[in-house]
């Protein structure tokens, strides 16, 4: 049994084909299905089904994989533990960053990064945190950044920063004559939410005082576009709530729509998460250094005081 063997098993549990398995390993079809039959003759078990289309795990192929995934890991941990006492901090780093953040938070920190630490090849990722979870487990992801906490026992977490909200309230609407926003003012009503599976939106409806579902209004809308939000709110259909950072590069026009919470201002809670096993923690914690430099500057700059974050 080798690692190499291990990991043509991964390829082929993950893309249900031999073919695909092979091109994502950079060898041919006809060798890892060699090195495959292999492992399987000598554990003497079936790991496929491969009269399934796709190809199926069997049950002890299930089993296999996942002790697969573990042992590949901690082979990763041997490279990981020589960089570290050489101080290398480089190599290719999968980077997951859920949709209400990428826009905002990547353009602050990666060119600085890139600038810090040239020898790490960053390939970065725009996914839901519940595709962020799956994709650690998988080790698809090397780490991510996301609204937390997840309370997951295969994920640790490290705290960036807390990001306030801010309200966008249009003119007429009946808040818009407050200079400054209290979470009780808020109604599920007339707010115009992210669509399901945005963790912001799981937040903000933790704020509003209820939420229900009345077949008697007119009409609800639901986006996948912050940007989208703020237009329908600009044609007076509603209010919505934006993370900090977003209000930054707001169009002048729109500034006057910003309300500000009363302090303590609601806020979540934003960290990089990795799996438990731990691996790459030197460009893990080279990324919370700068990250949280960076916007924790820009979020004091508002100086406000933050309420404990919303929870999901």
């Amino acid at each position: 049994m080798t690692i190499t063997q291990l990991n043509y098993v991964l390829a082929v549990a993950e893309n249900q084909n031999f073919t695909k398995a092979a091109e994502k390993c950079f060898v041919t079809q006809p060798t890892l299905s060699m090195q495959i039959q292999k492992l399987e003759d000598e554990l003497d078990i079936l790991i496929f089904d491969r009269s399934k289309k796709p190809i199926e795990l069997t049950d002890v192929g299930k089993k296999i994989v996942h002790q697969a995934r573990n042992i590949v890991n901690e082979s990763e941990r041997i490279s990981d533990i020589v960089d570290q006492q050489k101080g290398f901090i480089g190599g290719e780093f999968k980077l997951g960053i859920i949709p209400t953040i990428m826009p905002t938070l990547l353009p602050m920190f990666l060119k600085n990064f890139i600038k810090k630490y040239p020898k790490v090849k960053l390939h970065i990722e725009e996914h839901t945190t519940d595709e962020i979870i799956s994709r650690i487990n998988e080790g698809h992801l090397d780490a991510a950044i996301v609204s937390t906490p997840l309370e997951n026992e295969n994920i640790k977490e490290r705290v960036l920063f807390y990001e306030p909200f801010v309200g966008y309230v249009p003119n007429n609407h009946r808040l818009s004559d407050k200079k400054k926003l209290d979470v009780l003012d808020l109604e599920i009503d007339d707010m115009l939410l992210l669509e399901d599976g945005h963790c912001f939106r799981d937040g903000v409806i933790n704020l509003c005082k209820a939420f229900k579902n009345s077949i008697d209004d007119p009409f609800q809308i639901e986006s996948g576009s912050i940007e989208t939000l703020i237009k329908l709110s600009n044609e007076g259909l509603g209010m919505t709530l934006l993370p900090y950072l977003h209000t930054l590069d707001i169009k002048e026009t729109e500034k006057a729509n910003l309300h500000h919470f009363n302090e303590p201002a609601p806020a979540r809670e934003v960290s990089i998460i990795y799996h438990k096993s731990e691996l790459k923690m030197q460009i893990i914690e080279a990324l919370q250094d700068i990250i949280s430099g960076i916007v924790r500057g820009a979020i004091a700059f508002q100086n406000v005081e933050i309420i404990s974050p919303v929870q999901k």
